[in-house]
């Protein structure tokens, strides 16, 4: 894997508080894939287990992003906090993270209920009432597919 770099390192956020931050408050990333060199980018809403540094994601179970993702789990992704354009000054705010490591499709029920878990507490404003309505019956699990992020190095960049 490349070792990431600052171009301009008054811009870097090191604080791991900082990083989690704009991962807990942030609800799509954008994962970058690529199988035989071809490159691939999703977009997918997310929920962020700061427990084990993971991002879950739901799925169907068919498309493009699962065969790249058996065929090279090595992924790369990033979560950007958009802070606004400054009118007249010419500038835009953000906070934005990257990260590498590796997706993985989750197989054991035990996993997948987890990570909805995450994910509905993450997302929803009402998780247990959403829970109850799209998660009540063993075939709703069976029907999603579920991806693991496993980050595995992280780097920010802000301008605030």
């Amino acid at each position: 894997m490349l070792k990431p770099h600052m171009q301009k390192e008054e811009k870097q956020i090191t604080d791991s508080r900082i990083l989690n931050e704009i991962l807990k408050t942030g609800k799509y990333a954008h994962i970058s894939l690529c199988d035989e060199n071809v490159p691939y980018i999703i977009t997918l809403s997310y929920g962020y287990d700061v427990s084990t540094n993971c991002l879950y994601f739901h799925t169907a179970k068919k498309g493009y992003k699962l065969e790249f993702i058996k065929n090279n789990p090595q992924a790369c992704g990033t979560v950007v906090e958009d802070l606004g354009y400054q009118s007249g000054k010419c500038d835009h705010h953000y906070r934005s993270v990257v990260f590498w490591g590796e997706i993985n499709i989750i197989k054991p029920m035990k996993e997948q209920k987890y990570a909805f878990d995450i994910l509905l507490n993450h997302l929803d404003e009402n998780p247990k009432k959403s829970k109850s309505r799209f998660l009540n019956t063993k075939s709703k699990y069976e029907n999603t597919c579920i991806l693991k992020f496993e980050i595995e190095e992280i780097t920010g960049k802000g301008s605030e």
